[in-house]
């Protein structure tokens, strides 16, 4: 019995003693951190995403008021883990973004997040709060669907479409504040896509990832500010593709697999430019190719490695052989 006490004694001592010594190490780490200028601890902070920032502030108490002057606002948490973070994010967003001072700027906003209706209303508003309280630079949202596209029926592609819109409706300051714009798995109505251009008059950046306004639809795009419009769909069936406006001096399409394309129409306007134009990498992926029709407003063309042997026409321009 004694030496089993002894034992309980000397076990319970190292506890005791590992648990002081894990205090003390937190105390140096606290008062090291503490002791550092509120700059250079500003500066270290929007390095990271703003969860891990506020974890990191909770080390101390002197600390527990930097994240509401972080000038970077980042919460994009992985794919994988984006769904079950979700109402972190929408709690985070809102209690930081509501006890910021107006006079501090955010200079760039990012945050990923599911669509889900409470959480995504929760952000809406409390982004929208912000972009009428405060000045914020770059914004962007990026809406992920709760199921992947594989997974997707018709009726989830026109339910997650009828929640964004939902969305869109109680929230249009936080989306007339945006610089960019990431949405998947949604098939809207036909004046969904120009009634969110028309709100967010700020937007820069669209990406559109499998998302569509239904079969033999005619997506409508006019925007002053849009620099780059990304977008990403399945269309095994696709026959026919004609590009108008093509305003870029890089490639105006990227191709994932089309089966059945035979008939591609390219109209270039706007501005002149010497990069050189590889058809053999722009159509790598359309193999049933039998029409190509290029319109490069008066410019060269530089084309090379031209291994296709579809017939093409060529208007309004010239073309030599890198």
């Amino acid at each position: 019995m004694k030496n089993k006490s002894s034992r309980r004694r000397r076990n319970l001592n190292a506890t005791q003693k590992a648990t002081r010594d894990e205090a003390a190490a937190s105390n140096v780490i606290e008062n090291r951190l503490s002791n550092l200028p509120n700059d250079l601890l500003l500066n270290i902070l929007e390095r990271l995403d703003t969860l891990d920032a506020i974890r990191t502030c909770i080390l101390s108490k002197q600390l527990l008021k930097l994240p509401t002057m972080l000038l970077r606002f980042y919460l994009t948490f992985s794919l994988k883990q984006v769904l079950r973070t979700n109402r972190v994010v929408a709690h985070v967003t809102d209690i930081i973004l509501s006890t910021r001072s107006p006079e501090v700027t955010i200079s760039e906003l990012k945050i990923r997040f599911v669509l889900l209706p409470d959480n995504s209303l929760t952000i809406g508003r409390s982004v929208a709060r912000a972009m009428a309280t405060q000045k914020v630079g770059t914004a962007e949202f990026e809406i992920v669907t709760k199921k992947h596209h594989g997974l997707c029926s018709s009726a989830d592609l026109l339910q997650f479409a009828k929640q964004f819109n939902d969305l869109f409706g109680a929230c249009p300051r936080a989306f007339a504040g945006l610089t960019s714009l990431l949405l998947e798995n949604m098939r809207f109505g036909e004046l969904d896509i120009p009634k969110i251009l028309s709100t967010s008059k700020r937007l820069e950046y669209l990406r559109l990832t499998r998302c569509d306004s239904g079969f033999h639809s005619v997506v409508q795009v006019e925007h002053d500010q849009l620099v780059e419009i990304e977008v990403e769909i399945c269309l095994p069936k696709l026959q026919r593709l004609t590009y108008d406006n093509w305003f870029s001096s890089e490639y105006p399409l990227y191709f994932g697999f089309l089966p059945q394309l035979s008939k591609l129409s390219l109209i270039k306007t706007g501005i002149r430019s010497d990069k050189t134009l590889e058809l053999s990498q722009l159509l790598a992926n359309v193999p049933s190719l039998g029409d190509l029709h290029l319109d490069f407003g008066s410019e060269k063309v530089p084309i090379s490695h031209l291994y296709h042997t579809c017939p093409f026409s060529l208007y309004d321009g010239y073309m030599y052989q890198q």
